[in-house]
């Protein structure tokens, strides 16, 4: 069992987030086994590398790292080869495959993107808004037949820049954007469900403090809402496993405003229909660790970022 949990003497809660890490620590993108309960490290490096994504064939893993696209072989052999965006700069830690695993949609600069997995045929998916309307897209899913996008949209309201966050869908291919929620609100992560009948996100839709943010699911068309965690735990980022059984997500400790980088948190899992939450890694991370889905194929696997000093 790899410990990244004591930061020695490392900065903490670092929010809205970096651009790099701090002197002494290190990415480590490790690759948990649910089954076994084992944690296996299969690369390091001394610069910020982020979100790993893991292709349905099993064979690479797509992360960001300062504003680029990368992949690296998913067994860690071998050294981060960039993906061709042409001159697409600010890639961030929100990225999905295609269902076939052919093409990798991210966001950059508020924009969203859909490029090949081999790279050079970058498309810009999302729309121009007015310039007074400060509109950015975060991507987070991807329904499964590639239809459509599920993200969120963030707007500003009086001096804050990103008070309204909201979930919206835009097709794929580009075209008109829907919103599914509405107003001043602290809506992220959402996620498609296998099967495509749901959409997993985090909100604070049922909180009664600041920052106190559970997971819950609701149907595509903004329907059906259901509060899936009821812990006094900051819950972000649930990422449904490809057999549609369970999910993962990032575990805060209670009080955590938003989901900030470099904390001591916890990866759990659950029933995909709720019920008791397990925790099956604990680590120092957070933004970063694992913002969109990791899973490997099989669905016993999935790989994460930890950011532990190297002292």
């Amino acid at each position: 069992m790899i410990s990244s949990t004591n930061s020695r003497g490392l900065q903490t809660s670092r929010y809205p987030g970096r651009n790099d890490i701090q002197p002494n620590q290190v990415s480590q993108l490790i690759i948990a086994d649910v089954e076994e309960g084992t944690e296996t490290l299969v690369y390091q490096s001394e610069r910020l590398v982020e979100s790993p994504n893991w292709t349905p064939d099993g064979q690479w893993l797509v992360v960001n790292s300062q504003g680029k696209l990368y992949r690296i072989l998913s067994d860690g052999t071998g050294e981060l080869e960039p993906i061709d965006i042409g001159n697409v700069e600010g890639v961030n830690n929100d990225h999905v495959l295609s269902p076939t695993g052919e093409r990798v949609y991210f966001s950059a600069l508020g924009h969203l993107y859909c490029v090949s997995l081999t790279g050079g045929d970058v498309r810009r998916v999302s729309n121009t808004h007015p310039a007074d309307q400060q509109y950015s897209y975060w991507l987070h899913g991807i329904s499964p037949d590639e239809r459509t996008l599920a993200y969120v949209s963030v707007e500003p309201e009086g001096d804050e820049p990103r008070a309204r966050r909201n979930l919206a869908t835009i097709p794929a291919a580009g075209g008109a954007e829907s919103q599914v929620t509405e107003g001043v609100n602290d809506y992220d992560g959402p996620e498609y469900s296998p099967d495509g009948k749901w959409i997993y996100y985090n909100s604070e839709e049922a909180a009664t403090v600041k920052g106190h943010a559970q997971i819950f699911r609701m149907r595509p068309d903004g329907t059906e809402r259901q509060q899936l965690t009821f812990d006094a735990r900051v819950n972000w980022f649930p990422h449904l496993a490809p057999d549609g059984r369970e999910f993962v997500y990032i575990s805060y400790p209670p009080g955590t405003i938003s989901h900030p980088s470099d904390m001591d948190v916890e990866l759990r899992m659950m029933a995909a229909d709720g019920g008791e939450p397990r925790t099956v890694a604990t680590l120092f991370g957070g933004q970063g660790t694992m913002n969109c889905n990791s899973w490997a194929p099989d669905s016993k696997r999935f790989a994460f970022f930890a950011y532990p000093s190297s002292l």
